[in-house]
């Protein structure tokens, strides 16, 4: 059995220099757009009291492109400016569902920077990408390959701070279900062993910051020797971004296949609904839940049960999966637990626990009975 789900590829890219200049003022017209549409949004329902569509911004936008003084703004595709503006509109639609807070101004230095190509702006036969307004295919490094027949919908050209250019295909795929499977299995996450599963299995933590820890800090110190604006700070301000970017490519990588490893293996995995972003307010532990990444092994665990025909089964978060006695017929719960204690025993069986197994068991039952 297979269903029909979008998935992105990403790979890496190298523009020629017409090609990155045009990408570069594509950049910066859509920064613009952004943050002209976010002033007139915000005076208009302040002075006005009016709401706004996306209709409205995508006239404005056409209003703009005639006045002389942005005239530049017709030098780039005009589908990535109204790709922005439907971004923008999804911001507004989720800050009103009060899933997110309000849109903020675009940074020049701060901002991602990427732009939206939709099928009518680009052409892609026989493994060649070409982009609006370019005369010539985009170099791509194709270290895989494409689903046989993929037609992309969407094409997303991105830099990241380390300077690399990638461009991200979106296409349709038919996705084989995983065989059943009877096993299932409760995973707690943890900041010592990145995942403790119920079987009493440990898995890792690599703490890949900690371990360039002393690397980026020499890089971060030179850096902030330099003078503000000078060639000197951009070259240091480069290599602290790669850095970076390798630390945040391990730990993708690596997440990626502890992920994938756990729902081929399993029916259904139980997993402590925690809210990360709370939890890094914590400044003893923010820095090593967020080399952690607890929230993106979520978030993987999340699709890729979806995809595969899996079951991720969500335990909410006050339960008490550390502090309760996980051998049945028990069910002692203990009325504080410090960090600090990893093993100890029941004062009403005398079984002795390890902290992570023990709460792993606990989210498996918690999540069995819920389901």
């Amino acid at each position: 059995m297979s269903q029909i789900i979008k998935r992105a590829y990403k790979y890496r890219c190298h523009p020629t220099t017409d090609q990155a200049a045009l990408l570069y003022r594509t950049f910066g017209c859509i920064r613009m757009v952004w943050n002209k549409a976010l002033a007139e949004r915000t005076r208009r329902y302040k002075d006005e009291g009016k709401n706004t569509s996306y209709v409205d911004t995508a006239k404005w936008l056409t209003a703009w492109k005639q006045d002389h003084e942005l005239s530049f703004l017709s030098e780039v595709s005009n589908v990535p400016l109204q790709q922005c503006l439907r971004a923008q509109q999804n911001a507004f639609t989720n800050f009103f569902a009060k899933r997110a807070r309000y849109p903020r101004f675009k940074s020049r230095k701060r901002s991602r920077k990427s732009a939206v190509f939709a099928n009518n702006a680009f052409s892609f036969r026989d493994g060649q990408l070409q982009l609006a307004k370019t005369r010539e295919a985009l170099p791509i490094v194709w270290h895989r390959p494409l689903p046989e027949g993929a037609q992309p919908s969407t094409v997303t050209v991105s830099q990241d701070a380390a300077g690399r250019w990638f461009v991200s295909l979106l296409v349709e795929e038919a996705v084989e279900q995983l065989p059943p499977s009877s096993a299932t299995v409760g995973v707690d996450a943890g900041l010592t062993h990145l995942v403790t599963l119920s079987t009493g299995e440990k898995i890792a933590n690599p703490r890949h910051e900690r371990r360039d820890r002393r690397k980026l800090a020499k890089a971060q110190k030179v850096l902030s020797r330099k003078t503000h604006g000078s060639a000197n700070r951009a070259r240091a301000r480069l290599r602290v971004s790669r850095i970076h970017a390798r630390i945040a490519d391990r730990r993708r990588d690596h997440l990626h296949k502890v992920t994938t490893r756990l729902v081929r293996e399993n029916q259904a995995l139980a997993i402590e609904d925690l809210t990360v972003r709370t939890m890094m307010k914590n400044h003893s532990l923010a820095r090593a839940i967020g080399d952690a990444s607890w929230g993106e092994l979520r978030r993987m665990l999340d699709y890729k049960t979806g995809w595969y025909g899996r079951k991720l089964l969500l335990v909410d978060r006050w339960f008490p999966s550390s502090k309760l006695c996980s051998t049945p017929g028990c069910g002692h719960i203990n009325s504080r637990m410090p960090l600090n204690v990893r093993w100890w025993t029941c004062p009403n069986c005398g079984t002795k626990h390890d902290r992570d197994v023990n709460a792993a068991k606990n989210l498996l039952a918690a999540g069995r009975a819920d389901k």
